[in-house]
């Protein structure tokens, strides 16, 4: 059974400073984690931490119960899904982009990852590169959704988006906790958090 992911003490220096400062932080299966906090309080660099992006210069993360540091990183990126603030997409069709690292994907899979992110079957054929940062957003959750994740972590995936298009993003979120996955959101938005999340942990000075 998933236990999600426990980080506890989790210390990050970067450039000399000390982004992170003993911080804790549980993403349990089924549940919208909101981790809240103004920018540049550690927030995207605690999710890059999870998935071995960054080292940790302390504490200890795990998944499932298992020491992150003993799974290998490829493993690791397709059971936690990260998902940029900024989604970089690829040359050519959103299908292209869905496929990019998973090349096998089924044209039923493919189909299953538009839906889960609220996307219609006729966005595969679209231009990656004409689509617009909502449909970015939902492009990069599905992309994320096609290697069969047990969690996902979306950084700001509502920045910059218009409320109605955040309202969509949130609904999706909940969609997705309700079939069992677990969910890390990070945000600065209070009226979105207060909207659609579970549990609410709040970053400060990397505490």
């Amino acid at each position: 059974m998933s236990e999600g992911i426990d980080a506890r003490g989790i210390d990050v220096t970067l450039g000399g400073r000390k982004v992170l400062d003993g911080f804790d932080l549980q993403v349990p299966p089924g549940r919208v984690t909101g981790l809240l906090g103004p920018s540049g309080t550690g927030k995207s660099t605690l999710l890059r931490a999870l998935v071995r992006f960054i080292d940790i210069d302390a504490g200890t993360i795990t998944l499932d119960g298992t020491d992150i540091e003993a799974l290998d990183a490829r493993e690791l990126r397709c059971r936690v899904g990260l998902v940029a603030q900024t989604p970089v997409m690829l040359p050519g069709t959103v299908a292209d982009n869905l496929r990019y690292g998973v090349p096998d994907l089924t044209a039923e899979d493919l189909a299953r990852a538009l839906a889960d992110a609220d996307l219609a079957p006729s966005f595969a054929d679209r231009v990656a590169g004409d689509l617009s940062g909502g449909e970015r957003a939902r492009v990069a959750l599905a992309r994320a959704l096609t290697r069969g994740p047990q969690l996902l972590l979306l950084d700001e995936p509502t920045a910059a988006l218009d409320h109605d298009t955040a309202e969509h993003i949130g609904a999706t979120l909940r969609r997705l906790r309700d079939s069992g996955l677990g969910v890390c959101v990070t945000t600065h938005d209070l009226a979105f958090a207060d909207a659609w999340v579970d549990r609410r942990v709040d970053l400060e000075r990397g505490r």
